[in-house]
């Protein structure tokens, strides 16, 4: 028997995207190609590179073996060092069945073969995108041409050129403004790069913030809103992860502690700084509330005339100028056009679209339903207020820190009506945590435990000096140890899972989806395919999707107008590739500077990229690439410089 294939599924560890590759048997798992056998018993090997210190050079191998008619799979270690589990259980040698999952080293593959492997896909691709004038998701939304970064009438034929011509740019007629620092995104990121030139000595009016909502944290708070996280409960950040003050002092733990002391609250304020100073050993870690961090953000927006720098606009291209600047093309409305032209552009463009998995997106193309089949990070709200009024049961597909939280929403709902089950499908099991060195995350219930996203050491400690030193290669590799698919190590949230796989209303499935439909009740049918046990079919009120967001570069269009146009590299992770103070070298144009911040950066010299203290650490550095380079008005941090602007903040005066 030749070309026997296979398909194997699985989510990359970093960022969640799937990959769903299909392959000829036999095939050969490991960490160096060169390493991995390119031909057994005459068969040409497929060889796969699975990018982590976990995985050995040559891990595993998945082979056919005929008997009589009957032809069966077999996955055999080639003696690792971390061994190969198969449904949970370690291996040397097993048969496997159509659905089983391999976990090797970080990666969780899941096995299908025969009728079976067509995986489901849909038309468009699998995201749900922001609307570009309200920047808002919205699932039935489809590419327009005015949603296209060049079009027919606007950039105009100038910027089909590399460096353009300002008097040409003039010459349209459309107003062109100058500035010399833009930050193109207008959220957190813009806020905190712009935070800190104004600290840096910057006035207002040589800045200018671009972007779609003034309040500069207006996406992440409905986001935050959507996946249900309420003002009054706690994001998952670090008590010194201040957006709104770059030296992290005092901390939202102080701060909270003090606010809660002056009303009376002695126990209370006692608990969040016994929380810091014991955390994660003695006491569970501190996350700051959401109302307290977006109260703080406002306050700092007012101190740096945050209303004066932020410009509504939707930038459509960027291009280098023949003078040594960017020139950026935007809508101010739809059908009014302008340009401006900076010296020092910041690109913070946030996540340009949430992830949808791919059978969920076939659904709604299908039956064109968006009430039953949703994305956590959409407002959803019906759901909840459905179940409350009627129960009925949820399928849950992914398990992070949205599907903990939407999980702890339905146990309020429960409190209401006890006639509502949760139905928590997963695509494999999760025996054990990520390692690290001698480091190993904890796990229960298939859940795997961390406070953040990231080991905290990504963020100032040894693991962020070991990223910025790695080579691009060593990069994927780290970045694949230390990240995956965690949720916050909160013990009532374990209590929850507890309570409802105890009491039955919580149930943990393993499975492949086949597909999705909706049966004549107009209840949502997931076919899934069962670890060998064969097809199942759940049936559920609704569907939540908690799969995550999208930053690759192909989403956004701006950003794939920019690297297509310059023929800018991208890196392991189809993101920006940036050096280590978050240059954008290729863009650099005389004196003109390009930086960019946020997951669009991921796969670089920085894990934590898209958390508050990491938007705080590129900001930095970019600020002191800009002092260095001499920068019209930035004046670098030194102790009595800084101390002198804590002080300001601290009396809210503006720098």
């Amino acid at each position: 028997m030749t070309n026997l294939q296979i398909q194997l599924s699985w989510e990359d560890p970093t960022t969640g995207e799937r990959r769903q590759p299909k392959l000829n048997l036999p095939i050969a798992f490991g960490r160096e190609f060169g390493k991995l056998p390119t031909e057994i018993s005459g068969q040409r090997v497929s060889r796969m590179l699975l990018n982590s210190n976990e995985v050995s050079r040559y891990h595993a191998l998945i082979d056919w073996e005929q008997d009589w008619e009957q032809t069966n799979f077999f996955v055999t270690d080639q003696k690792s060092s971390n061994g190969v589990y198969v449904n949970g259980e370690k291996q040397t040698r097993c048969q496997l069945s159509n659905g089983d999952t391999i976990q090797i080293g970080p990666y969780i593959i899941t096995v299908i073969f025969g009728l079976n492997a067509a995986i489901v896909t849909p038309n468009n691709p699998s995201t749900i995108q922001f609307n570009p004038h309200t920047n808002i998701p919205t699932p039935n939304i489809s590419p327009t041409p005015d949603a296209a970064p060049v079009t027919r009438n606007f950039p105009p034929a100038e910027f089909n050129q590399n460096k353009v011509d300002i008097q040409a740019i003039h010459a349209t007629g459309l107003p062109v403004d100058e500035c010399d620092y833009l930050a193109v995104g207008g959220g957190l990121g813009s806020f905190i790069w712009v935070d800190l030139l104004r600290i840096s000595g910057i006035k207002a009016d040589k800045i200018i913030a671009m972007g779609l909502e003034p309040e500069p944290y207006a996406r992440y708070k409905r986001l935050c809103l959507n996946s249900q996280i309420p003002l009054h409960e706690r994001l998952r950040s670090n008590s010194d992860s201040c957006p709104d003050n770059i030296w992290g002092w005092p901390s939202y733990a102080l701060r909270e502690s003090w606010h809660d002391l002056t009303k009376g609250h002695l126990q209370s304020a006692l608990k969040y700084l016994w929380q810091v100073f014991n955390e994660p050993t003695f006491a569970e870690t501190y996350t700051p509330r959401a109302v307290n961090v977006f109260d703080s953000i406002d306050r700092e927006s007012k101190r740096i005339n945050w209303q004066e720098i932020y410009r509504y606009g939707r930038v459509r291209a960027i291009r280098k100028t023949e003078d040594g600047r960017y020139c950026i093309a935007y809508a101010k409305s739809p059908g009014d056009y302008a340009f401006l032209v900076c010296r020092y552009l910041h690109l913070a463009t946030g996540y340009p679209a949430i992830q949808f998995l791919p059978d969920l997106q076939a659904y709604r193309e299908k039956y064109q339903d968006f009430k039953s089949v949703v994305n956590a990070y959409e407002d959803h709200s019906h759901v909840y207020e459905e179940l409350e009024k009627y129960g009925g049961t949820v399928l849950i597909r992914g398990r992070g820190i949205v599907a903990s939280r939407v999980i702890q929403r339905i146990y309020e709902v429960r409190k209401q009506n006890r006639n509502i089950t949760i139905l928590h499908l997963m695509r494999s099991p999760k025996p054990q945590g990520n390692k690290f060195q001698k480091a190993q995350r904890a796990v229960k219930n298939h859940y795997e435990f961390q406070p953040f996203n990231w080991p905290k050491a990504c963020w100032g400690g040894d693991l962020r000096v070991m990223l910025e030193k790695a080579t691009p290669e060593e990069r994927q590799s780290l970045l694949t140890d230390w990240g995956g698919t965690t949720t916050a190590d909160r013990q009532d949230w374990q209590n929850i899972v507890e309570a409802g796989l105890k009491e039955g209303w919580y149930q943990i499935t393993f499975g492949q989806v086949v597909a999705v439909e909706k049966d004549v009740q107009n209840q949502t049918i997931t076919h899934i395919q069962e670890k060998g046990f064969g097809e199942m079919k759940l049936t559920a009120k609704f569907i939540i999707d908690a799969t995550g967001l999208d930053a690759k570069v192909k989403a956004n269009p701006l950003l794939e107008d920019l690297v297509n146009h310059y023929n800018l590299p991208l890196n392991n992770l189809e993101r920006l590739v940036v050096a280590n103070n978050f240059e954008l070298v290729e863009m650099r144009n005389t004196k003109g500077q390009m930086y960019a911040a946020g997951a669009i950066t991921l796969g670089g010299p920085y894990a934590a990229v898209d958390s508050f203290l990491g938007l705080q650490y590129s900001a930095l550095v970019a600020v002191d690439g800009m002092s260095i380079a001499r920068a019209p008005g930035v004046k670098r941090l030194n102790a009595f410089s800084s101390l002198q602007q804590w002080i300001k903040w601290v009396f809210n005066q503006t720098p």
